[in-house]
């Protein structure tokens, strides 16, 4: 038994990545970004605990989905417990793996932290950076300001501009 605490599931989402995905709002988030579009997801108190079984599950059941969204909040927070979902995923089923983090990729290996480490190995792509308001633009898919960068993390061939 593993528990994530999210803010919820969007089980159909063609907003958090390409094709359609299941997205786990992960709860807490340390960034504080100006008019983050997820506010609510800051309280690392909020939200509520969910076991991945009942994540594995749902994306089992959704026959459509093309991957699965890790976003936040800051998935990076609880990086142990994304890590054993990012596993499962990976052993269950075919879906890729997309990880929002408000850090950078070069902030997360500086974490030295063997967990992130071995999440951002199993993931397939890496959104990263804070969203900055006075970036911001809306014209580019998938991020909401244009420091943040799509990183690709395994040799994976998938179609961002739709």
């Amino acid at each position: 038994m593993c528990n994530l605490r999210i803010a919820g599931l969007v089980n159909d989402s063609i907003v958090d990545g390409p094709g359609m995905r299941l997205t786990v709002f992960c709860q807490g988030c340390p960034h504080n970004c100006k008019e983050c579009h997820n506010a609510h997801t800051h309280d690392f108190k909020g939200g509520y605990e969910i076991d991945i079984d009942e994540i594995i599950t749902k994306a089992k059941k959704n026959k459509l989905l093309s991957g699965i969204t890790f976003s936040g909040g800051e998935p990076m927070c609880q990086p142990k417990a994304f890590l054993a979902l990012a596993k499962r995923i990976k052993a269950e089923t075919d879906l890729n793996i997309i990880c929002y983090s408000g850090y950078t990729l070069e902030e997360l290996q500086q974490m030295n932290n063997p967990d992130i480490n071995e999440l951002l190995d199993t993931c397939d792509w890496l959104i990263d950076g804070r969203f900055v308001v006075e970036l911001k633009d809306l014209t580019l898919p998938f991020r909401g300001s244009s420091n943040q960068r799509i990183i690709e993390l395994k040799n994976n061939t998938i179609d961002w501009t739709r």
